[in-house]
């Protein structure tokens, strides 16, 4: 697939938009310890993005967003997840959408065009809500249990979708369903939500990513229009994936989990720096182990930034991709910034586990990178299968 070089490799005010990130982060890092250990959603981080144009960045600038592209935004991802990884992937899957829409032949222009206005103008996030506790991974294969049924004056939606990533203050669903027709078709219904059949089962329980709100969806008979429906096509045209999709939510996904580990790099600096034990009289970073180690995690986390950054524009140049290459490009991403917090925590004993220090934290959220989709097991697979020719 070629894509025509996105707005984003110029976008405006660069500098300042990473700038409003920054300042951001900081206070979204001071609070990220507490929403950590409560679960509760970081509302205050979004309305503060909001006002401060982020939730707008990749929104086209012909509708007064920021026009930004995949490499741009991973940028603001990495600072953002560097801070709080929880407000960084709802964020992420919010610009994921507003990226593919802006440039999917099978969006209604009309739809696109209202969900960019009200991202520029307000507090009006989107996801996609896809995984079901039947199907799991839709990437995986399978027909969702959530069913659309049509009628002379809209559809009728019922379903329980999970891990449904910052649902306490999205206000559109993109649901995954099948319809209800003789021969079914599946795909992407728009959902506002709140609807009545709607409800939020507080579910999100996790190890790692605790504030992300990812809670259990119910559609139970909920109405919606008829030009509710996206993109709903016949199962077998769903086989080929959406290169366009594959990688900027890649890139992205990678961003977050880099930057955690740049957080935990960050962190681990100043323990060695600060901790002098009593039977060595120095600080441990006078140890040669210690400078190993940590030129070790300087080593993976160059090779992130480079594969972020050089996949990240060759997308936005239009250059031809495939799936399974953005697939090896977050696995590769994830998989160091998982190594490089072990490293660290390799260093710091005791301390490195303890509440009261960020590090075991870092290292709960970097975990969720081996989960999340791709999971490596389905990259490696298709990738030996491509070079086996089957």
């Amino acid at each position: 697939m070629v894509t025509t070089a996105v707005q984003g490799r110029a976008a405006h005010n660069e500098p300042d938009f990473i700038a409003r990130a920054e300042t951001l982060a900081e206070g979204f890092a001071a609070r990220a310890a507490e929403h950590d250990r409560t679960g509760s959603f970081p509302f205050e981080n979004f309305r503060e993005l909001s006002e401060a144009g982020l939730l707008s960045l990749t929104v086209p600038a012909a509708h007064g967003g920021g026009g930004a592209g995949a490499r741009y935004a991973a940028k603001i991802l990495g600072i953002i997840g560097k801070a709080d990884a929880s407000t960084a992937l709802v964020l992420s899957m919010h610009y994921i959408n507003h990226l593919v829409m802006a440039r999917s032949p099978t969006w209604p222009a009309r739809l696109s065009r209202k969900l960019a206005r009200e991202s520029v103008e307000g507090l009006a996030l989107i996801n996609a809500l896809r995984v079901e506790p039947d199907l799991g991974s839709p990437a995986r294969g399978g027909l969702p249990a959530t069913i659309a049924r049509r009628t002379e004056t809209g559809w009728r939606l019922s379903g329980h979708k999970i891990y449904s990533t910052g649902s306490p203050i999205l206000k559109w669903y993109l649901v995954w369903a099948r319809t209800d027709e003789a021969e079914p078709r599946v795909g992407q219904f728009l959902v506002p939500a709140a609807l009545p059949g709607t409800r939020i089962v507080e579910t999100w329980d996790h190890h790692g990513l605790r504030a992300s709100g990812s809670h259990d969806v119910i559609f139970d008979d909920v109405v919606i229009p008829l030009d509710a429906e996206v993109d709903v096509r016949k199962p077998a045209d769903w086989r080929a994936p959406d290169v366009a999709q594959a990688t900027v939510h890649t890139i992205f996904v990678a961003a977050i989990y880099d930057g955690i580990a740049r957080a935990a790099r960050d962190w681990l600096i100043n323990f060695l720096k600060t901790r002098v034990p009593a039977n060595l009289g120095a600080p441990l970073a006078s140890l040669p182990r210690a400078q190993e180690i940590l030129g070790g995690i300087e080593a993976k986390l160059a090779v992130n930034a480079r594969l972020i950054d050089s996949f990240a524009s060759d997308f936005d140049d239009g250059l031809q991709l495939s799936a399974i290459e953005s697939n090896i490009v977050k696995l590769t991403v994830t998989n160091n910034a998982v190594a490089a917090v072990e490293d660290a925590l390799s260093l710091t004993s005791n301390h490195g586990l303890s509440r009261k220090n960020p590090l075991e934290r870092h290292y709960r959220d970097v975990l969720c990178g081996r989960v999340h989709t791709p999971q490596d097991d389905a990259t490696k697979i298709s990738a030996g299968r491509v070079a086996l020719g089957i």
